[in-house]
């Protein structure tokens, strides 16, 4: 969500415009609330030791809540144009209202005193009072103090374009004043206890940057190293920030810190896109070591066999969703390419990459790229060639990255050029990418 969102409002109306209607889970160590009568989103997060709520609700714009983003952009409906500042937000359902205080409306809602299941349909963030055409679900349970939570967004969008991946906010977190610490880890020895790092202010009016959180969080904190942390198992993409200026544990103040897990998602206008993410409120040690028990064995390996797994294109579009047994890319424009998530890995443990794809060209040549750790963008002294076989069937394609001189230390990314040039009627069909120690 943009930093605009923290313009002057009036307060009291947007913090009051509806009477709360709330659902509560507490154990001995955390209490959440989520207010129903804003799409069931987190609005409470406090310790059972002190009643704090933690969780910024300054406007509609803020508390802890899902939104993703996709085309077109600008986005209009119903006749309603956004405004100027709204106008590169695109599509943008978020789940607590919009921008003109109008609240999304409950669809579902279960508490059986353990777990909250929730389902709404949001609104258009820029607009005035335009449903989403989708559905946000919400799985919500405690475990100690952490939140562990299941996400979903439901498309049934009537424009079927296939747009091309945004950034998704995994979610989105606002935290009050009190905590204005913006710190994660971004090192090379990830779960190893070396130290993190306090994140570089925006040297731009956003106030917001991004980040490689290789232990797979970040957190807001006060000066005791005590706050609210996201945990993002799976992901290592943040961004966040600190507006305004440090002070009270106010949920209403406008000063506020903010996280959100990263993912550049292709939304169809019919999937089905569900993540999962923590929250902890604890000490800095606390949310590490509760990182820690999501560290995933082994190299990166992606399998296709029901989604994208995080993969996006550019210059390329795929069949579409549901997503079966592979992937399957139209390589009709030229340089189309195929980009991984960021993810982490160390040279050393995966000299070979493994793409198990089948392709149809004429083309007999494709390229792999690497992006180093700290690097802004791919390495072309890490990127290599190696030989397609085209003859439509599937094939493992096994490309040796220890012979390339400059591969070595930590990488964050891996792009896939199957072809250079656009050919009508190529496709290739992917069922999955894995970095190895071995091509077996």
């Amino acid at each position: 969500m943009s930093a605009k969102r923290l313009l002057p409002a009036l307060l009291l109306l947007a913090a009051t415009a509806h009477a709360e209607k709330m659902s509560w889970l507490e154990n001995d160590r955390i209490k959440l609330g989520v207010d129903l009568d804003l799409g069931g989103a987190i609005t409470f997060l406090a310790s059972t030791k002190d009643g704090a709520n933690v969780i910024n609700n300054y406007d509609l714009g803020r508390q802890v809540q899902l939104s993703f983003f996709s085309g077109p952009v600008p986005f209009e409906a119903n006749g309603q144009k956004p405004a100027e500042h709204w106008r590169h937000i695109g599509w943008n359902p978020i789940q607590t209202g919009d921008d003109f205080k109008n609240a999304s409306r409950i669809l579902a809602h279960e508490n059986d005193g353990k777990h909250i299941h929730l389902s709404c349909v949001p609104l258009q963030w820029p607009l005035n009072n335009v449903p989403g055409e989708c559905t946000f679900d919400s799985w919500l349970e405690l475990d100690g103090a952490v939140v562990k939570a299941r996400a979903r967004i439901t498309n049934t969008r009537s424009d079927h374009t296939q747009y091309a991946a945004r950034l998704q906010e995994l979610p989105a977190v606002y935290a009050n004043a009190a905590f204005p610490r913006v710190v994660s880890y971004t090192g090379t020895k990830p779960f190893t206890d070396e130290a993190f790092s306090v994140m570089p202010k925006s040297q731009t009016k956003h106030p917001w940057t991004l980040w490689t959180g290789t232990e797979g969080w970040a957190a807001l904190l006060d000066d005791k190293d005590y706050g609210l942390g996201l945990v993002t198992p799976g992901r290592v993409h943040f961004t966040g920030g600190f507006a305004g200026k440090p002070g009270p544990n106010d949920t209403h103040g406008n000063s506020t810190g903010y996280l959100a897990g990263q993912g550049q998602e292709i939304l169809d206008h019919n999937i089905e896109y569900e993540f999962r993410y923590e929250l902890v409120l604890g000490t800095v040690q606390e949310i590490r070591e509760r990182a820690a028990t999501h560290r995933t064995p082994g190299t990166p390996a992606w399998i296709f066999s029901a989604d994208r797994q995080g993969w996006h294109y550019q210059n390329a579009q795929d069949t579409g969703w549901p997503v079966k047994d592979h992937l399957q890319v139209l390589l009709e424009q030229d340089d189309p390419q195929l980009i991984s998530p960021l993810t982490f890995w160390q040279a050393a443990e995966a000299p070979a990459l493994v793409i198990d794809a089948a392709f149809h060209t004429s083309q007999k040549q494709g390229v792999v790229m690497l992006q180093p750790h700290g690097a802004k963008s791919y390495d072309p002294k890490t990127a290599a060639t190696f030989p397609l076989v085209a003859d439509g069937e599937f094939h493992r394609h096994v490309i040796p990255l220890s012979s390339i001189p400059a591969y070595s230390g930590a990488m964050v990314r891996l792009r896939i050029d199957p072809v250079g040039s656009g050919e009508a009627g190529a496709w290739m069909k992917v069922r999955s990418v894995r970095l190895a120690a071995s091509p077996e």
